[in-house]
């Protein structure tokens, strides 16, 4: 069983503690704040410890010299980057990740090699946030966005709308709408429950569809659940922190963008920085400051604040007022679950978000991507496939040979430059990407085993 030590306690850190227990590996965390460690060990059987994250004694004190994993998430680059070089330097930790902030920084990866900084891997929470808000300006329409293979082939969740063409058909009609480009529909979830997706399952209105395309084919199987698609092109976004700033700074050459920000300080700053985005001083729950930048011509309102609540009566206040999508960033995974899909399209977690850049480098086997969906209850993993028919249980076979786990779906087949939706006689060649769905994230290890390569192999 893999040791992993994760240092910060933050919104990062603790979501992937979470995450890692359920799935029974051996977690210790560290941070210099108690009243953050207090919590996650009264409900999470794991280990804490109250100490600096870049301290020698405090790494020996948490077991760093039995660690496979260093996870350093605290909210400093320098705490995370000394970490890393101490776990290496030190302790000859085989594998080392870090939160970095400072964009500055990344733009020299020759610091993060071993004769630097030792730091294998490097995630920013932000960017991710941000690429995953582009991927949705791309589909409006989308709950979700996921890709894989490189961008070849997108998991989308959308909602059937009323008036689609979708709406109270079954799922095998969905073939003849679509003629010659292929899909998989790999969950369906009505009033949160998972209901399997066979082809006499009548679709109706609010069901929360996944599937599975080739990029180039995405917008035309959405076309199919959504009776209702618009362009973007007018956007607001409530917030200029890292994320709010990151995210017009790529997008206001495409779209006519406004940012509202509070402090007049940073206000200023975002004027000077951001050429093409309108930057107006004040409170996004302002309904005067809405009503004269004219809200109810807004295609999409993103609320990227720091603070959960302001995001929420923004977006609220903005959907009454006329705005015509609303997305908004929610900390608290209960106000997610209580909000998606009412007044607010989008509510979404950035810790849910960043969690699959960290599980990619946890998980066992080649993994090319982890995305988790539903909040966490379920993800989409893309693994490649090694062996022979001799060394592996999945290479050489079809797919009606390959014993998968109750409620994980095989997908589609990425060979090369091809998407290959999987069928019953897909046979997974050596070097395939394979994207699959689990509904229930306790037959990962499952899924894991499955796609091992035996010894021989090697």
């Amino acid at each position: 069983m893999p040791n992993i030590l994760i240092l910060g306690a933050g919104r990062v850190g603790s979501s992937v503690a979470e995450q890692l227990v359920h799935e029974r590996y051996n977690v210790t965390i560290v941070d210099n704040d108690a009243s953050l460690l207090k919590p996650l060990a009264d409900r999470l059987d794991l280990r804490t410890l109250v100490g600096l994250a870049n301290n020698p004694k405090t790494l020996i004190a948490a077991g760093i010299q039995d660690a496979d994993l260093l996870l350093a998430v605290t909210p400093y680059d320098e705490v995370n980057i000394v970490a890393c070089k101490i776990a290496h330097d030190l302790f000859n930790v085989p594998t080392r990740l870090a939160r970095i902030r400072d964009q500055d920084i990344l733009e020299y990866p020759s610091l993060f090699t071993e004769g630097g900084f030792a730091i294998n891997h490097v995630i920013t929470p932000a960017q991710i946030v941000t690429d995953y808000l582009v991927s949705l300006l791309e589909i409006p329409e989308a709950l979700q966005v996921l890709e894989f293979a490189a961008g070849k082939a997108k998991m989308i969740a959308v909602r059937v709308e009323a008036g689609a063409h979708m709406d109270g058909k079954d799922l095998a009609t969905l073939a003849l709408y679509l003629e010659k480009i292929e899909c998989r529909v790999v969950s369906i979830y009505r009033k949160n429950k998972r209901i399997r997706p066979d082809g006499i399952v009548d679709l109706q209105v609010g069901d929360e569809v996944f599937f599975l395309a080739a990029t180039e084919h995405v917008q035309r199987v959405v076309s199919e659940f959504c009776s209702n698609q618009k362009q973007v092109k007018r956007i607001t976004i409530c917030g200029g922190g890292n994320v709010g700033y990151r995210l017009a700074r790529q997008i206001e050459k495409r779209y006519q963008v406004k940012l509202v920000e509070h402090n007049k300080e940073r206000a200023n700053w975002l004027a000077e920085h951001l050429p093409n985005t309108l930057v107006l001083h004040g409170e996004a729950t302002d309904e005067d400051l809405l009503e004269n930048e004219q809200i109810d011509r807004c295609d999409l309102l993103l609320a990227l604040t720091s603070d959960d609540e302001d995001n929420i009566m923004s977006s609220l206040l903005a959907k009454q007022m006329g705005a015509r999508r609303v997305v908004s960033i929610i900390n608290r995974s209960r106000y997610v679950d209580l909000l998606q899909g009412g007044k607010i399209d989008v509510a979404l977690s950035p810790a849910q978000v960043t969690i699959g850049a960290l599980l990619a480098h946890v998980r066992q086997g080649d993994i090319a991507a982890v995305h988790s969906l539903r909040r966490g209850e379920a993800e989409a993993i893309e693994l490649i496939a090694h062996g022979t028919r001799d060394t592996s249980k999945v290479v050489g076979r079809q797919l009606d040979e390959i014993k998968l786990p109750q409620g994980a779906d095989l997908a589609a087949v990425v060979r090369g430059n091809k998407v290959m939706i999987a069928h019953h006689d897909t046979v997974i060649q050596s070097d395939d990407h394979v994207i699959l769905f689990i509904d229930n994230k306790r037959h990962i290890r499952d899924v894991e085993k499955l796609f091992a390569v035996s010894v021989g192999f090697f």
